[in-house]
């Protein structure tokens, strides 16, 4: 009996079917403000959907161990050339199934068990990879962590050069996934140099943002970059790996066969799509007004009394210190929920409470930014974040934010029916 190949999911699945229709409309009657989140574009998700999810290419482009590769290799020199012209990197491997399979691979190839890393601490904005004990990056080095100053909770670079010299570590790690300030790559490659250590920085966060100049680039400071595909570069889920033409046969050793086998062609197209328009000069408007709408969203929470961590932003993203109200972050992400804001709990630097509670939300503008909000929009869901935390018990309020939520969302819609 052979299978029918075109019987659509709805046929095939329905249960898989409606949760997909319900998550799309979760997705177009909702505020996504989870900071690492985005929506990709139709085309990219076309590219992700397609009949190159059904090819095996283990290897690299005219270096394949199976036939019939002629196709998903023009898609894969596609995706490299055009992330080698993004990021003005000498070498891409586009083949990371995430940002955490690229910083494994890192590891791989510079690292051996019981080595030394520098990461910055998960507690202060890092991110697991970077050295958390319940991550392979804490299980199999010995991790010294770094993190903000007390004060000012920006990342203190001299302590920072202090641990470096005093540690010798083999790797530095920078980038994080919770902290809203400029990261100075080329410091920390200085400080790297300066103690004989590799450093590797995940700019998954603000890859978009760097790609576009509207946040320095770690490329030419660093010896290995690694990234995200999704988030501000609105692309697929996925990873990519840039460094030196020196240490390109390093890295493509470590990716495959070291960490992974066969690569994910359909991602890996859509990767490509990503790209191209990542390279589109509206792109770059698109990166600006991420910023713009940070900072008035920003401006409106403060105004309201709530304490920004660090006082503000320089990127996509906002660290809302609610503790301060007398909120968990947790209340405060379920009490938004319900509203129909989507946000996430976070722990803030020198928290006392645990992190599945936190003290603090993290809050994004990619996502909305991508539906089209400016400004002014933005000022205007800062209300509705103030609205519904002024009262967090208050289910009837959220109920009329929730409705306030839905017409605001009708005005910016999401993908085209």
């Amino acid at each position: 009996m052979s299978l029918n190949l075109n019987r659509s999911l709805f046929e095939t699945d329905p249960e898989i079917a409606q949760a997909i229709a319900d998550e799309t409309n979760r997705l177009s009657d909702g505020l996504e403000m989870i900071a690492s989140e985005n929506y990709a574009s139709r085309a990219v998700m076309e590219a992700a959907g397609s009949v190159m999810t059904n090819k095996y290419a283990e290897g690299y482009p005219g270096r394949r161990y199976y036939g019939g590769c002629e196709f998903v290799d023009v898609a894969e020199r596609l995706a490299i050339e055009r992330a080698k012209q993004l990021l003005g990197a000498e070498h891409v491997n586009v083949q990371p199934h995430s940002g955490a399979q690229a910083n494994l691979a890192v590891f791989l190839a510079v690292l051996k068990p019981g080595d030394t890393i520098l990461g910055m601490d998960l507690a202060h904005g890092g991110h697991l990879t970077h050295g958390h004990p319940l991550n392979i990056s804490g299980m199999y080095f010995n991790v010294v962590t770094y993190g903000v100053n007390r004060e000012t909770e920006r990342l203190d670079y001299d302590a920072l050069a202090q641990l470096a010299e005093k540690h010798r570590p083999k790797l530095i790690i920078c980038g994080a996934s919770a902290y809203p300030r400029q990261i100075d790559f080329a410091r920390i490659g200085e400080i790297g140099r300066s103690v004989g250590a590799r450093v590797l920085a995940d700019m998954a966060h603000i890859a978009g943002l760097v790609v576009t100049g509207e946040h320095p680039s770690p490329v030419g400071y660093v010896d290995f970059v690694t990234t995200t595909t999704h988030k501000t570069l609105r692309g697929p889920r996925g990873g990519l790996i840039a460094c030196r033409a020196e240490d390109a046969k390093l890295i493509d050793r470590a990716v495959f066969p070291g960490v992974q086998g066969g690569p994910l062609m359909h991602i890996i197209a859509a990767k490509a799509v990503c790209f191209k328009e990542a390279l589109e000069p509206s792109f770059v408007e698109y990166q600006r007004q991420v910023r713009k709408n940070a900072v008035a969203l920003g401006e409106v929470l403060a105004d309201a009394g709530f304490r920004l961590v660090t006082g503000g932003t320089d990127n996509h993203l906002l660290l809302v210190d609610v503790f301060t109200k007398g909120i968990t972050g947790k209340a405060a992400e379920q009490a938004l929920e319900r509203a129909g804001i989507t946000v996430n709990k976070n722990t803030i630097p020198f928290d006392t409470n645990p992190p599945l509670v936190g003290s603090g939300i993290r809050l994004g503008t990619p996502a909305l930014t991508t539906r089209g909000m400016r400004e002014q929009d933005l000022r205007y869901v800062g209300a509705l974040i103030v609205e519904v935390l002024s009262d967090i018990d208050n289910t009837a309020r959220q109920a009329v934010v929730r409705q306030k939520v839905r017409e605001l969302t009708r005005d910016f819609p999401l993908y085209a029916q």
